[in-house]
């Protein structure tokens, strides 16, 4: 969600800011605090349901509210930018402190997705949309907004953002997740192929305490008609036991 600035540089008579080194993986993150809890669970919720799904995958690397650092000429203090969700593919599954693009192979998003808020709207929709199509050409683009539940997508077609048809169901598809992303009880959810909601580990535990739950009332139902058909046959005069 940071916009590019320059940071403050301790300075030194002995030594320059182009001869300040970055060791490879060390540098951290620089996101303000989330918005609202909205936009910090909706974050969370998508990197968690993504990484569940795609839990045998090594290939891939999902965060959020994470700083990319992609200046041409690698420095941290110029040209960064922190989307609230964000995949690359082809890459290490690893944890990270930061996307540093020229310490990764030269590799942007290949999906980014922001979550709309009044303060960040107009930016979202304009120079990040124009950032991430020029500079970072990025194939897929979403943005969501979490109270009035608007979404939309982008696809990347000979350079130019191309908007995302959506679905009877008002879903959109993404080419690089191979998901539909979706509404869902008012939160930005992935879709499979053939339109079924991918679970999350809470949605998983609910269904397997659900699945107990009748397991449990099956049995009970059981027990109470092998006392009734007993209570039947003794009725008749009929003693199991003796049978």
């Amino acid at each position: 969600m940071s916009e590019p600035a320059t940071l403050e540089i301790i300075s030194d008579n002995n030594i320059s800011e182009d001869e300040v080194i970055f060791p490879p993986g060390d540098i951290l993150s620089d996101e303000p605090p989330l918005e609202s809890d909205l936009h910090r669970e909706q974050i969370d919720l998508l990197i968690r349901i993504l990484k569940l799904w795609w839990r045998d995958r090594q290939d891939f690397y999902a965060s959020g509210n994470l700083t990319i650092y992609y200046s041409p000429n690698q420095k941290k203090s110029e040209y960064f930018r922190g989307p609230d969700f964000f995949v690359v593919l082809g890459t290490q599954k690893k944890d990270r402190k930061s996307w540093v693009v020229w310490q990764e192979d030269g590799k942007y998003p290949n999906l980014i997705v922001e979550i709309l808020s009044s303060s960040t709207t107009a930016v979202d929709k304009g120079l990040k949309k124009q950032v991430y199509q020029d500079t970072f050409r990025t194939p897929d683009y979403f943005w969501f907004d979490p109270v009035t539940m608007e979404l939309q997508g982008f696809h990347l077609v000979d350079g130019k953002y191309q908007e995302i048809q959506v679905t009877t169901d008002g879903r959109l598809w993404s080419q690089q997740l191979e998901l539909y992303l979706g509404v869902y009880e008012g939160k930005l959810r992935f879709f499979t192929t053939e339109n079924q909601l991918i679970l999350s580990s809470e949605d998983l535990a609910e269904q397997e305490r659900l699945r107990a739950e009748q397991a449990e009332e099956r049995a009970q139902q059981a027990e109470q008609e092998i006392a009734r058909l007993r209570e039947a046959l003794r009725i008749q005069g009929i003693d199991l036991e003796n049978i």
